[in-house]
């Protein structure tokens, strides 16, 4: 037999050997509905100790604000439809009935019983749940309903969590040997809600024995979260990492094939975040049943928008612009205020809503004290996803020999009969496009306006030169690097501070290392 149909089992017979003293009973029910908060807890206590499925039934719809009143009878209003808080039943609830008042503090008592009442479920998730639910919150009234339910309970990670709930209860207790035998207990559970309780019971403590078995406890829990944090701060590290590669990418290959200080680059990264933005307004009009591939779509659309405004800066301006670096700082600059402008012009200045699809919302549970966003984690794979994709369009195909070749030598590259003009083209579209791709990404994480670059314009480029100008490979190792340095200078310092020592350590290591992490081989390198 498998294990839930004996709990429910279990739960039937205690529920049906309670239900036949304590059923429902409409005075009860109207005991929960109306009057003051403290009354009404106390009754709701009485319910849930009953067990009786209406008792259930009418916490549910009070939770749901599906519950009216009409002189002492209790109504469940579902569907249009009114049933009888008491039988179930449908009937016909009178015209002058009223919504029943709700606090917060009946709110969070209603929570609290029907997370009593999930403990029997027969989906482990939602016993893990409720048995969290109660953890943080101990209510002795709970005790009885927390044994039975650990009782049958098989799943071993669920048990865990039940027996700190019970724990956390007995904190409470007034006997001092109940108390440190809790403290013992929770002493094993690395959790953040433990520790925020044995905190809490530390304050409140008057006895010396039990107040050093609770800062031993404390000192175990903060040592079993600690790997927790360290990974958290890793993976932080990463994901900044992951979008300034991502964001200074494309900046590599414009700015390391034609020295082109390039200070549009935030803004074609804008325009790859707007797009996005219009991708998602035509799904959720045209095709809303396909809303949650929206983002799919809105890759390669984010892509080409941003590469053709990207070619069109460069056949228009920047052509003519070619070996005088600070006339192109100045060009771009006024593009990227122009740009601005346009987006200020056609959307207006405030922020754009982009929603996430449905599977990049919520985390993955790690560990008690760590769970990864699964948005950043698919930017992460969709980073790593892009850089091979350059990477071998780079060193595999003909276009990238064309452009290794203008970067190395492009007298040579000419006389070899290649068409430098049109590589710059393709190059430079090729950069604006992968600006536009971080866009499309960015705006699952954060805001997206016509301010959006101006954030990642400085970190790129320092990502850039400290990567070597013209190095992918240095421009990952850059990123990856400034990324997790200032998540662990933050922890540290703060976050002012630790961007001020990152900035500062680059000016160090460029002024050690012009040449960046990887020096640059050719034509730019003999200069």
């Amino acid at each position: 037999m498998n294990s839930w149909i004996r709990r429910w089992i279990l739960l039937a017979g205690w529920l049906c050997a309670s239900a036949a003293v304590h059923a429902l009973t409409p005075s009860q029910a109207y005991e929960m509905a109306v009057g003051d908060s403290d009354a009404r807890i106390q009754a709701m206590g009485k319910a849930l100790e009953s067990g009786d499925a209406a008792a259930s039934r009418l916490l549910q719809a009070m939770a749901d604000d599906a519950v009216k009143v009409s002189g002492e009878q209790v109504w469940i209003v579902r569907d249009g439809q009114a049933l009888d808080a008491v039988t179930g039943q449908i009937a016909q609830m009178p015209e002058d009935a009223q919504e029943i008042m709700l606090n917060n503090r009946l709110r969070a008592e209603i929570d609290a019983a029907l997370a009593t009442l999930r403990l029997f479920s027969p989906d482990v998730g939602q016993r893990a749940a409720a048995a969290l639910s109660l953890l943080k919150d101990p209510d002795p009234s709970r005790a009885i309903v927390l044994r039975k339910a650990l009782t049958s309970e098989s799943t071993e990670s669920v048990q865990s969590l039940l027996k700190a709930a019970v724990a956390a209860i007995e904190l409470q207790n007034p006997q001092v040997p109940t108390r440190l035998s809790a403290v013992q207990s929770l002493s094993g559970l690395p959790r953040p809600e433990v520790l925020l309780l044995l905190n809490q019971r530390l304050s409140d403590e008057q006895d010396a024995s039990v107040q050093l078995a609770l800062k031993q406890a404390i000192r175990q829990v903060q040592d079993g979260l600690k790997w927790g944090e360290r990974l958290g701060i890793v993976f932080s590290g990463l994901s900044l990492g992951s979008i300034l590669m991502l964001v200074a990418l494309g900046l590599a290959i414009t700015y390391g094939l034609m020295g082109v200080i390039n200070m549009a680059h935030g803004e074609l990264m804008m325009i790859g975040a707007y797009a996005t933005y219009l991708v998602q307004i035509l799904f959720r009009q045209y095709w809303p049943a396909a809303f949650d591939y929206y983002l799919i779509a809105a890759i390669p659309v984010s892509f080409v928008a941003s590469a053709l405004v990207g070619a069109a800066l460069e056949r228009a301006v920047l052509r003519h612009l070619y070996g005088r670096p600070l006339e192109t700082l100045l060009a771009t600059w006024g593009i990227s205020l122009m740009l601005m402008q346009a987006v200020r012009s056609f959307f207006g200045a405030q922020n754009v809503g982009v929603e996430n699809p449905g599977w990049m919302s919520g985390s993955l549970d790690v560990l008690s004290n760590l769970q990864l966003p699964w948005n950043r984690i698919l930017i992460l794979c969709f980073s790593l996803m892009v850089l091979i994709t350059v990477a071998l369009l780079i060193g595999r195909t003909r276009l990238g020999l064309f452009v290794r070749g203008v970067t190395q030598n492009r007298p040579m590259a000419s006389c070899m009969g290649v068409n430098t003009a049109r590589i710059d083209t393709y190059a430079f579209a090729l950069g604006s496009g992968i600006a536009g791709m971080a866009g499309c990404a960015l705006s699952q994480i954060g805001n997206v306006g016509p301010d959006l670059g101006q954030s990642y314009i400085v970190d790129s480029f320092m990502v850039v030169v400290l990567g070597g100008v013209g190095q992918l490979a240095g421009t990952v190792y850059a990123a990856l690097g400034l990324g997790l340095l200032n998540k662990l200078l933050e922890g540290w310092a703060g976050a002012v501070l630790a961007k001020i020592a990152v900035l500062v350590f680059i000016i160090i290591f460029i002024q050690k290392r012009p040449q960046g992490i990887f020096a640059m081989k050719g034509r730019s390198a003999e200069a």
